[in-house]
């Protein structure tokens, strides 16, 4: 029997190795799931911008939290990431052992904190940096800075640098995948090297000890007052994890179909389905009649009150306002100046009348 166990966590010279499919299936699987909750977010903050509206302003640092619990739930109870568990994988450290160490038995600190800022913090960073890319883009392209501002000068180098930053990062990670394909790499992904460790599959000792693991968890008792805190404490946070995990695992399917049925390659399928007669003008959302905030003169700008210069509407309600009132207001508040609709700086639409 003694046999059987060691052969079971003995490392076999390819039979643990995952396929590319199973990599990037687990690497795609947590990328599907963002834009799909943030759809959801985007939804629910235009339905009620007074009370989901936080949600969507604050909609990054409120998943990166998230995704920072749910990532420290499964390191340290499946010594893999929530994708990666999803996909029957784990973790272990690079080394010359022959020995695979079960997934209950956790990371070591160093390869586990690693794994656990590059799950979280690259990506939430990366996504930063897009939003800045873009917004320095809007920008430039309106010219907001005075032409001999040195700042301008910056930001356009950074922008015409970005691109092949970019390239290089991508390209960092192809070649790492073509070189995983060829089996002249142990790791598909460039942030598995950097947190020192590779991925292997799950055996059936490593399912055993996960199932083991979990009854113990849930029939242990613990008597001191200290201790019973503490467990408290470690049950709130992993019923949560465990909870958002489980929604994870059911809804999975559900949001990789939202994210399908939003991208871009689908618009124009989308349009044609859902073609429908021409809306309504917008619900005013204030207390206030609308006439006490539109003009009564329709060539007029709701905010400045002056007749309107470069117009500008916007894509959310409609409304028609000064390009500068308009980007001043919406950068800043990030809703529609009359209805309170959740609204971007990419929703500014520049009208042109014939006589311009």
């Amino acid at each position: 029997m003694a046999e059987v166990g060691a052969h079971l966590t003995a490392a076999p010279a390819g039979g643990d190795r995952p396929s590319i499919f199973e990599a990037v299936a687990q690497d795609s699987l947590m990328a599907a799931v963002k834009p799909a909750l943030q759809h959801l977010v985007k939804v629910l903050a235009e339905s009620n911008p007074a009370r989901y509206g936080f949600l969507w302003h604050w909609f990054d640092e409120i998943y990166v939290l998230l995704d920072l619990l749910l990532q420290q739930h499964y390191l340290a109870r499946c010594s893999a990431s929530f994708s990666e568990n999803f996909y029957s994988l784990k973790r272990i450290p690079m080394g010359d052992g022959r020995q695979q160490p079960l997934a209950t038995a956790g990371l070591p600190k160093r390869q586990h904190w690693k794994s656990l800022l590059l799950l979280v913090l690259v990506p939430y960073l990366k996504g930063k940096l897009e939003k800045l890319v873009s917004s320095l883009r809007e920008e430039d392209e309106y010219s907001i800075h005075p032409p001999s501002s040195s700042w301008k000068r910056f930001y356009r180098a950074f922008l015409a640098a970005y691109p092949y930053v970019n390239m290089t990062w991508e390209g960092w990670f192809l070649i790492q995948q073509l070189c995983y394909i060829l089996g002249k790499a142990e790791h598909h992904s460039p942030m598995l090297k950097l947190a020192g460790v590779r991925l292997v599959r799950l055996t059936a000792e490593d399912i055993q000890a996960l199932e083991k693991k979990w009854a113990e968890t849930t029939s242990s008792q613990t008597h001191s007052f200290t201790s019973r805190v503490q467990s408290a404490l470690r049950k709130a946070l992993g019923g949560i994890a465990f909870s958002l995990s489980t929604g994870l695992s059911v809804s999975v399917f559900f949001l990789q179909f939202l994210d399908w049925w939003y991208s871009s390659e689908n618009q124009e399928t989308i349009k044609s389905l859902t073609a429908l007669p021409t809306p309504p003008p917008p619900v005013h959302l204030e207390h206030e009649p609308s006439s006490a905030v539109l003009p009564r003169l329709k060539t007029v700008c709701p905010l400045c009150r002056k007749v309107r210069v470069n117009a500008t509407a916007l894509a959310t309600s409609g409304f028609v306002f000064c390009y500068r009132c308009a980007y001043s207001y919406v950068k800043a508040q990030q809703r529609c100046p009359v209805t309170g609709y959740a609204t971007e700086l990419q929703h500014l639409v520049k009208l042109y009348s014939p006589e311009s």
